[in-house]
């Protein structure tokens, strides 16, 4: 049972999140858990500067942008418990050229603290970059000979519709599958059209398979990565989207050594889970402005992960010392998923490169080597390529800089797309071809 204190001052942070005082509402709940107590509900009157609100305008936080630098003071700040770091600081006047277009957040989170906590994370929303509302969507145009089919899977966790893309090019040869994974108030149509995902899978045949969350399981139609039960092999989530998997390599002439599996925001979140959980499944991992694997195991710690980036660094990617093939997009100006999130992912799936393991057996030290470009007309990036002790590539990082919370070089006919920045998508499915199942395996014996 929660004391007289612990009581209040969720009933406090429930009133802050209602009035759309967000992190207002995170610092109240992190004092809380820490002991620390408020003498009376504080008045917080709403100023000039728009913040962060659940209906509202998004914009930008940071004048500068993100570096390693400002990540690890942001880390530092978080386990601390001191609040805003300089790489996040609290929110300022907005600049007219970096401020992105007017969006609405969704609904207000209504319900009593200690209760619903899955409804409370999915109602919250994450802003658009560069649209202000989902575009409306006529159906996805087919090619001739392809298919754009339902299905559904089923098991102990519950039931999950999918939708599964067979290229016109497929005969029953066996080819790879793309696991894609969308994120929150996303569906399997407005993924594939944002992504172009389908289109590269009709170029280079292979299927691609799109899981969709249901509105029973969260009312935003968020994974659950930030609960306990969703982060574990055979439970929850996890099993069920391993579960669609295996039945469509069954009913399906798949090549079992490409297999991969990749999301956005949420879906980046449960792809890491997917790739820690079952790395006898999915030979690789893309993650998209996503979140480490067990960096949350409620709200709370969900939104201090979103905020500031701080990890758990006790949590591995499977698969020893070879680690487990990842490669990571977010933007630098991301105000809803703290871009210090791709770096602990990096730490999770290449823990040499973090200092966080042991030099491998050999003795020899993993390469990092980093490349910077530019997009026409478009933005700047930094790639950061992990090589184990090899020289064989294992992780790479993309860090597209002027970048919000939405996917790079993607189709403005889908939600949560920058189209001006590199091509994730492609960049993806030339690192999955770089890793088949098994690869690092051989190397390591």
């Amino acid at each position: 049972m929660m004391d007289a204190t612990m009581l209040a001052g969720m009933r406090e942070a429930t009133r802050l999140t209602r009035a759309g005082q967000l992190d207002e509402a995170v610092a109240l709940i992190q004092r809380t858990l820490r002991g620390a107590r408020d003498p009376q509900p504080a008045h917080h009157p709403r100023d000039s500067a728009p913040h962060m609100t659940l209906e509202g305008q998004c914009r930008v936080v940071e004048d500068e942008p993100f570096s390693q630098a400002a990540c690890a003071r942001a880390t530092q700040a978080g386990a601390s418990g001191e609040g805003a770091a300089e790489g996040n600081p609290e929110p300022a006047a907005a600049s007219d050229a970096r401020t992105p277009s007017p969006t609405r957040f969704g609904a207000g989170l209504h319900e009593e603290w200690t209760a619903r906590l899955r409804e409370r994370l999915g109602s919250w929303r994450g802003p658009t970059a560069w649209s202000d509302t989902v575009p409306d969507r006529s159906p996805e145009v087919v090619p001739e000979g392809a298919r754009f089919i339902h299905g559904a899977y089923t098991n102990h966790a519950g039931t999950r519709s999918y939708k599964l893309y067979i290229p016109s090019g497929y005969r029953g040869q066996p080819v790879p599958l793309v696991v894609m994974l969308h994120g929150c108030t996303q569906d399997p149509d407005d993924f594939s059209a944002g992504t172009r995902m389908n289109e590269l899978a009709e170029e280079q045949v292979f299927l691609v398979a799109y899981p969709a969350q249901s509105p029973a399981a969260n009312q935003s139609k968020c994974w659950n990565w930030f609960q306990a039960g969703d982060q574990q092999r055979d439970r929850g989530e996890p099993s069920i989207i391993a579960g669609l998997t295996r039945q469509i390599v069954a009913n399906h002439s798949v090549d079992a050594r490409r297999i991969y599996v990749a999301g956005l925001s949420a879906g980046g979140a449960m792809a890491v889970t997917l790739g820690m959980t079952y790395p006898d499944l999915y030979a690789a991992v893309g993650v998209h402005s996503g979140l480490p694997h067990g960096v949350a195991q409620d709200l709370p710690s969900a939104f201090a992960a979103m905020r500031s980036g701080k990890g758990d660094g006790t949590r591995r990617c499977r698969g020893g010392t070879a680690g487990v093939p990842a490669i990571v997009f977010h933007g630098d100006r991301d105000t809803t998923v703290h871009p210090c999130n791709g770096d602990e992912v990096i730490a999770q799936c290449a823990p040499t490169h973090a200092g966080r393991e042991a030099t491998p057996a050999d003795g020899r030290t993993p390469r990092v080597s980093v490349e910077r470009g530019q997009v026409p007309q478009g933005h700047a990036y930094t790639r950061t390529i992990y090589h184990d002790s090899e020289g064989n590539p294992l992780v790479e990082q993309w860090l597209v800089h002027g970048a919000g919370h939405a996917w790079s070089g993607g189709s403005p006919r889908g939600s949560y797309t920058d189209p001006k920045g590199p091509d994730a998508t492609l960049e993806m499915l030339r690192f999955f071809d770089q890793h088949p199942q098994g690869e690092r395996a051989a190397r390591v014996s």
